[in-house]
């Protein structure tokens, strides 16, 4: 059977553009949502090995569901600049892989991916769909098949039935009742999934439920009356057209070979530098999720550009701070990095604060040297007031090594850190967990960078000074460089996660949540019950001492347990 695989690139280009860091060409130009549909397209393609394929993208302008309701995805928020610039790179890169590219005036590409997928129903052929949008799965039929390559997820007719309750020929009807807030169409308010399938149990359809509305009790049962004018027109909306006029023939769906030239021209350009190599050699590319990406790098290796150079802020003065201010609000992510007067992350102060927001760039905020001679420094408690709400703020994205200590830290001095986003030691912990996870071995291996050490700044053993005695100068070599080293480890070690659903599942929902928990434990203690824990200890020696007694029964003489020795007397 002939296999037909059609990718919602509109669904897929948002995603990768919030799921991947800030990655940048070696112009700045951003290209995290370039390189993430590019990823998956280069693994869909591999993986399927389709003999018809499209790529499938909403089509500037409005549709026909705007004329039937103007409010239709009224409520959606603006595409971001960052996101804006990047939508002519990906099409042509698109093309250039030798994908059909359809954007159908009009109409949705939900719309043209039913068209087709009915069409190859016809024909006798099966249809993958590859999306992350719950309403295709109204498609879903013993020929058409919904595969989610962010959360590793294939629905099929029983998958959609164990998902939502209700099979793929009541999705509309269970949208309808619930409503789809990403289109901004409402359902019946206070309808959540449950009722939805409670009814639709009970009635089967959607005009049955409407029809039965008065046998509904309650709050909920007034509030379907209310909506009975509306449900047929959000069903409308909801529906997928499956009959699109496509302005093409069904063989200008075949799989064609890549432009070579085109692909070198612009994976040189986003700084693509694995895939480039690839091409160059003319050997077979490796699994698209084995791709390396390397940003900010020279794109012809035989004439490497001059090292990069760092650019190291000392901040002393209020202007200064202002600045870095503005750099750290208008940032898509920020590195933070404390220097303290000790290890203990419970009782230890600030010396000073690190940021960094693009690579090669950073600052130190010395706050508590006090060496003779050292100059003089922002105000300690002013300085902290004025950057307590930007630490504070969820909204401001922070990365950083080992963020928890920093998270103590803080807390010394009132301020609760939020919106921690990264931490490149959980990073490394999940990528390479048998190797070690310090900074200075980050660097190294990653980065092909030696690190300024503690050591070399602050001396070693009996000889070490406190860091509030390192000269501001020597400090700010080192703090900045930290928080610039950082935020490069975390444009290195993310993109190895974000392309991997298995790795994104660990990091994401179980190492940073659990670094959260501990850093909670580790502040506030464990309430222990010592009288619970008493008893349980003196119910737990009763029963050793019965087991004692047993053994040394069967073994027809006493001996002590805990010695081998005597035990392999005992046995052997």
């Amino acid at each position: 059977m002939q296999t037909l695989l059609l990718v919602d690139g509109s669904s897929y280009l948002y995603r990768a553009f919030h799921a991947l860091p800030d990655l940048r060409s070696p112009q700045n130009e951003p290209t995290g949502a370039v390189y993430g549909v590019i990823n998956m397209l280069r693994k869909l393609r591999s993986d399927y090995k389709p003999d018809y394929l499209a790529c499938v993208m909403d089509a500037k302008g409005k549709t026909f569901r705007d004329d039937w309701y103007p409010e239709y995805k009224a409520t959606r928020t603006p595409m971001p600049d960052d996101l804006r610039v990047q939508i002519e790179p990906l099409l042509e890169t698109i093309t250039a892989l030798g994908w059909p590219l359809l954007m159908i005036e009009g109409v949705e590409a939900d719309d043209v991916i039913g068209t087709l997928a009915r069409h190859a129903e016809a024909r006798g052929a099966k249809t993958v769909i590859s999306t992350g949008d719950k309403d295709l799965t109204q498609l879903v039929t013993p020929h058409v098949t919904l595969i989610n390559t962010m959360s590793n997820e294939t629905l099929d007719e029983a998958g959609v039935l164990a998902k939502f309750g209700v099979g793929p020929g009541r999705i509309v009807d269970y949208l309808s009742l619930v409503g789809d807030s990403v289109d901004n169409v409402p359902g019946v308010e206070k309808v959540g999934p449950k009722t939805a399938v409670k009814w639709l149990s009970q009635y089967q359809t959607l005009d049955n439920v409407m029809a039965n509305a008065n046998d509904v009790g309650g709050v909920v049962g007034e509030n379907l009356r209310k909506a009975l004018d509306w449900l047929p027109q959000a069903r409308r909306l909801l529906t997928v057209k499956c009959d699109v006029d496509l302005p093409f023939d069904w063989n200008n769906l075949t799989a064609k070979d890549s432009d070579k030239t085109k692909l070198l021209e612009l994976f040189g350009r986003f700084g693509f530098k694995t895939w480039r190599r690839e091409l160059e050699s003319e050997k077979p590319a490796r699994a698209a999720g084995d791709a390396e990406l390397e940003v900010g790098a020279p794109n012809d290796e035989t004439n490497a550009a001059p090292p990069v150079q760092r650019e190291y802020d000392m901040v002393l003065t209020q202007a200064a701070l202002d600045a870095w201010v503005e750099k750290i609000q208008s940032s898509p992510l920020v590195c933070v990095d404390t220097e303290t007067t000790g290890l203990d992350p419970m009782t230890s102060k600030i010396v000073g604060i690190s940021f960094s927001v693009q690579p090669h760039r950073g600052a130190y905020i010395p706050l508590a040297h006090n060496y003779p001679g050292a100059p003089t420094q922002l105000d300690f408690d002013r300085t902290l007031a004025r950057l307590k709400p930007l630490l504070e703020d969820p909204a401001i994205k922070k990365v950083g090594q080992n963020v928890k200590y920093d998270q103590h830290i803080f807390a010394n001095h009132g301020i609760q850190l939020r919106g921690i986003e990264h931490d490149t030691l959980l990073q490394s912990y999940v990528v390479e967990s048998h190797r070690p996870h310090d900074m200075d071995s980050l660097a190294s291996r990653h980065l092909d960078v030696k690190t300024i050490k503690f050591e070399d700044v602050a001396g070693k053993g009996a000889n070490q000074i406190g860091f509030d005695q390192v000269s501001v100068e020597t400090a700010t070599e080192y703090s900045a460089e930290d928080a610039d080293i950082t935020l490069q480890l975390h444009h290195k070690l993310y993109p190895q996660i974000a392309r991997d659903e298995k790795l994104q599942h660990i990091y994401r929902d179980i190492e940073m949540p659990v670094m959260q928990v501990l850093q909670k434990i580790e502040r506030n203690g464990v309430l222990l019950d010592s009288g619970l824990l008493a008893t349980q200890s003196h119910e737990l020696g009763i029963i050793l001492l019965d087991l004692e007694k047993r053994a040394h029964e069967q073994a027809g003489q006493t001996f002590n347990l805990n010695s081998p020795k005597q035990i392999q007397e005992i046995l052997f």
